[in-house]
């Protein structure tokens, strides 16, 4: 049996150490939608194995994702992870609703800015930064600089204040580059993307950011959220 109601559903598996997803979804998602969280275990520090680690937990946790309701976008919420694990996420995941990760949408949402050149910016080691630089680069985005905060664990990550973030990103830019992109879902960015939009005068992504966007425009679902990329509709 499919139980159905008004609500617009989406699924999302968040790492267990993730303090920041659920209050940039509230912020992101219009009135209308439900999202269900579900968490995998986590151990930090950020490094290509550990992330690597995360694979074979998320189909029993993409299970628990209120059975039996209809969803209209499952999300894996981790940046780091999903380059690691490419195509690996989808075919954990299944064909139950659109697959959605931080990665895949980031580069959905260039491709519908028409940004074909990015700098990037993450809280990470420089190791974990080149991974979701790499993974851009081998889908055809130019990363034109890459500039890494330091934090080996997501939970310091979560409690950077705003204002650091921004200053980071106004350093983090490249002239050559068409907009930013500011990685991991832990970093609280969302409240500061128009800051720094308005600062550099170009386009800032976040993972959290793409990653609503993405799974509300896949949906087909209109949404006026925050920064340039939420005014755009690929539908």
């Amino acid at each position: 049996m499919l139980w159905r109601d008004n609500y617009h559903r989406f699924g999302l598996i968040a790492l267990a150490t993730d303090a920041t997803i659920e209050g940039d979804a509230q912020r992101l998602l219009p009135p209308g939608c439900r999202l269900h969280v579900t968490r995998i275990a986590f151990e930090n520090p950020t490094t290509a194995e550990n992330l690597r680690r995360t694979g074979p937990m998320l189909k029993q946790a993409a299970a628990l994702l209120v059975p039996g309701f209809e969803l209209k976008g499952v999300g894996f919420a981790c940046t780091s992870a999903s380059a690691v694990l490419g195509d690996g996420v989808r075919d954990a995941l299944g064909d139950r609703a659109p697959i959605t990760t931080p990665v895949a949408a980031a580069l959905r949402g260039f491709a519908a800015l028409d940004v074909t050149r990015i700098a990037l910016m993450t809280p990470y080691l420089a190791e974990t930064t080149d991974l979701v630089g790499d993974h851009f680069e081998e889908h055809g985005l130019g990363v034109v600089t890459r500039h890494s905060m330091g934090f080996p664990d997501d939970r310091d990550m979560a409690v950077l204040p705003g204002q650091e973030i921004v200053d980071f990103a106004v350093e983090a830019d490249h002239p050559d580059a068409q907009a930013l992109f500011i990685s991991c879902t832990a970093l609280p960015a969302v409240d500061v993307i128009e800051e720094i939009e308005s600062r550099l005068g170009k386009p800032v992504v976040s993972s959290n950011l793409a990653m609503f966007w993405s799974m509300l425009d896949i949906a087909r679902i209109p949404a006026a959220g925050l920064g340039r990329l939420f005014k755009v509709r690929t539908w």
